[in-house]
């Protein structure tokens, strides 16, 4: 099917080796949603698409827009590389998360111009430095509404409640206040300060991170309710999030005992 020229700004979601010297690159357009590029012979010295298809790069694509089957890059414009992210194996490890999440989320296809954004919104923080943990735990959480997911995340399912502590009910598809725990034997029982961040995140925009200080132990158990809720309502297993679990090993083995003090 024939194909029609257009400019739109992506985000490389992926690339693989196609043949000996091409590429299949999957870039989410902002303009046409996710879409599997062919570029042929880019892995030649000083092509000039090059550097547009590194993993982590944002840029202003002109390409053969084609609705089945494979489109075709043919110059681009600008290019935006995440150099933090690129550089930086521990960040690369919860971007690349995110984008296999986007890559999940919705179809080839698929015009979605404010989870462009959003993503592009991650990214930027990521490059910027902030929290990889809390930016990716905002991404999570607001990404299930792509999955089909609806939480209430704002007032006790029961009395409406939206001061106090809170826990989480897959019962109730959203959270109890302390007065209704007893409504859900089966409710997660996690630390309330975890869940009054979740509640927090479901709502925050990226523009609102400047300085969100969570303590190691909060973070902990944000990550143990954020993958007990993936498993009760989204079902997928990424490979790239069993990467950054192994890293948290990594981590903690790397964190070299406190120097004992001279007597």
């Amino acid at each position: 099917m024939a194909g029609h020229i257009s400019e739109t700004k992506g985000i490389v979601l992926f690339a693989r080796n196609h043949r000996e010297k091409d590429k299949l690159v999957k870039i989410f357009t902002e303009k046409y949603g996710k879409l599997m590029f062919f570029v042929k012979n880019v892995t030649r010295a000083n092509h000039p698409l090059a550097p547009a298809i590194l993993p982590f790069t944002e840029a202003e694509y002109v390409g053969d827009i084609r609705a089945d089957g494979l489109s075709f890059l043919n110059t681009v414009k600008t290019v935006h590389p995440y150099t933090k992210i690129q550089e930086d194996i521990f960040i690369s490890a919860y971007a690349t998360y995110i984008l296999n999440l986007v890559d999940a989320a919705i179809e080839d296809g698929t015009y979605d111009p404010f989870l462009f954004d959003f993503t592009n919104q991650a990214l930027i923080k990521l490059n910027e430095g902030k929290d990889p943990e809390i930016i990716t735990n905002i991404f999570e959480i607001q990404i299930m509404s792509r999955f089909g997911i609806s939480l209430n995340w704002h007032e006790c399912a029961i009395c409406q409640e939206t001061k106090g502590k809170f826990d989480f009910s897959t019962v109730y598809h959203g959270i109890l206040c302390e007065k209704h725990f007893s409504a859900d034997p089966r409710r997660f029982h996690a630390d309330p300060r975890a869940i009054h961040f979740m509640r927090l995140f479901a709502e925050i925009s990226y523009d609102q991170v400047h300085s969100i200080n969570v303590k190691a132990a909060t973070k902990k158990e944000i990550r143990r309710v954020i993958d007990l809720l993936y498993e009760e309502y989204v079902g997928i297993h990424l490979k790239s999030k069993k990467f950054i679990d192994e890293m948290r090993t990594w981590e903690e083995a790397l964190k070299l005992p406190p120097k004992k003090k001279e007597e």
